[in-house]
């Protein structure tokens, strides 16, 4: 179970490098634009299709954290037993979104790649980020799957 917690850091890794590159163009477009009246062509499909990706990218490592928002006004008072029930059901309903997510932006990314739809500045193709989407999506589903049916995995995974 180790690899799943090195492929989610991986994927923040990478996420977190995609933002400090698209950070770093859109402070060149911004300078450029205010200094010398020139601007980066198509700086906002980049900075749409970058974080994109990269907020697909932080879903594992957020999962494997468990650190998506819980309100937990209703259930503070539940036995811990009680709670962990809850919380290996809420793994389970958010492992089947994201699997679900996954397949559906599969299939989005085929007719993207067989429309040849493309961004309007720059014409990138918008298959290619469909497809780098999913398998963050599929590594979250996992995680979530492991995380209802065997229990709490970044305590194991350290």
């Amino acid at each position: 179970m180790k690899i799943l917690s090195a492929l989610a850091r991986l994927c923040a890794v990478l996420a977190g490098v995609l933002m400090t590159a698209i950070t770093l163009v859109t402070c060149a477009s911004l300078i450029g634009r205010n200094t010398i009246g020139a601007t980066l062509l198509g700086d906002y499909e980049l900075t749409a299709v970058t974080a994109g990706a990269a907020v697909a990218l932080f879903m594992p490592w957020c999962q494997l954290k468990r650190g998506n928002i819980i309100v937990d006004f209703f259930t503070a008072k539940l036995s811990d037993g009680a709670n962990a029930g809850l919380d290996r059901f809420g793994a389970l309903v958010m492992a089947s979104m994201m699997l679900l997510l996954a397949w559906r932006t599969a299939i989005g990314a085929m007719n993207a790649y067989s429309a040849q739809t493309t961004t309007m500045m720059l014409g990138f193709p918008e298959w290619i980020v469909y497809t780098a989407i999913v398998p963050p999506l599929c590594l979250t589903g996992v995680i979530a799957l492991y995380q209802a049916f065997v229990g709490d995995f970044e305590e194991q995974a350290q």
